[in-house]
């Protein structure tokens, strides 16, 4: 065995220690970030993906890794605090998918299109069909742009914010939990502002209507009406509602725990 052997040897196990933090982070938040977490996508093949990613990057974090505990209670706090740091990443990326399927959800209820189900695996069993047209939408949005490299690309910088083998720090992690929810509900609500409006201003003009003409049978004349006018609504204002999200995204996706240490894009 020569020098160069015995030097490789003697570093397997640092190596093969790395690999385990680091597949934490990475595999944990591949099961959440847009694109590749969809639920959509079979569980093999997100798993691959968290591989070959682990790959790439381990040379590059391979200096910032710790070196191995002599002892397993901190072997598998390490391992913990990696996945739980890798879950809290992919939930955050996640959280500006949802927004899009949640204003489509909206506007299902204010067209009066919300009896029209489908299954829906982000909002639940079940939810509305434009909800879940633009869930679909947002997937084919994130890989048609290129915004899904953004939440990998904050993967690999998360390691100066967060160290390897660290526990997220509770008083930041409560504050950006509540942020990023509250972005998520603000955004969601400023998309589906336009029908929140029209939806207002309908009803008006229904109470009105009733008013002036009692023996008018305002519902029958109001459903195929709002859902009529949701629709060409929609249509004209999709592709703007969809380009809206786009350019929330992209700051939210660079606001993400560790992107700000890539420096500009």
């Amino acid at each position: 065995m020569t020098a160069a052997d015995a030097t490789l040897l003697d570093g397997l196990p640092g190596w093969a220690f790395a690999f385990v933090l680091v597949i934490c982070r990475a595999g944990a938040a591949c099961m959440l970030i847009p694109g590749v977490g969809e639920a959509e996508v079979p569980a093999p093949v997100r798993a691959g993906f968290a591989v070959a990613l682990t790959a790439l990057l381990l040379p590059v974090l391979a200096p910032l890794m710790p070196p191995p505990p002599d002892d397993v209670g901190p072997l598998l706090y390490m391992v913990a605090a990696e996945l739980l740091t890798g879950l809290f990443l992919g939930w955050l990326a996640r959280l500006i998918v949802a927004a899009l399927p949640l204003a489509g959800q909206i506007v299902a209820v204010v067209a009066g299109m919300s009896s029209v189900l489908q299954p829906d695996a982000v909002l639940g069993p079940q939810g509305a069909a434009i909800g879940r047209l633009l869930g679909l939408g947002a997937t084919v949005l994130v890989f048609a742009s290129g915004l899904h490299a953004l939440p990998l690309a904050a993967i690999a910088g998360s390691y100066a914010a967060i160290p390897a083998g660290a526990l997220l720090p509770a008083g930041d992690t409560a504050t950006t939990v509540v942020a990023a929810v509250g972005t998520l509900f603000a955004l969601a609500l400023r998309l589906a502002a336009p029908f929140m409006l029209a939806g207002v201003i309908w009803n008006v003009v229904l109470a009105l209507l009733s008013r002036l003409v009692p023996q008018l049978q305002v519902f029958f004349l109001a459903t195929p009406a709002q859902l009529l006018g949701g629709i060409a609504l929609f249509g004209l204002l999709g592709a703007a509602l969809l380009g809206t999200w786009q350019a929330d995204a992209v700051g939210a996706f660079a606001a993400l725990p560790g992107a700000a240490s890539l420096g500009p894009r």
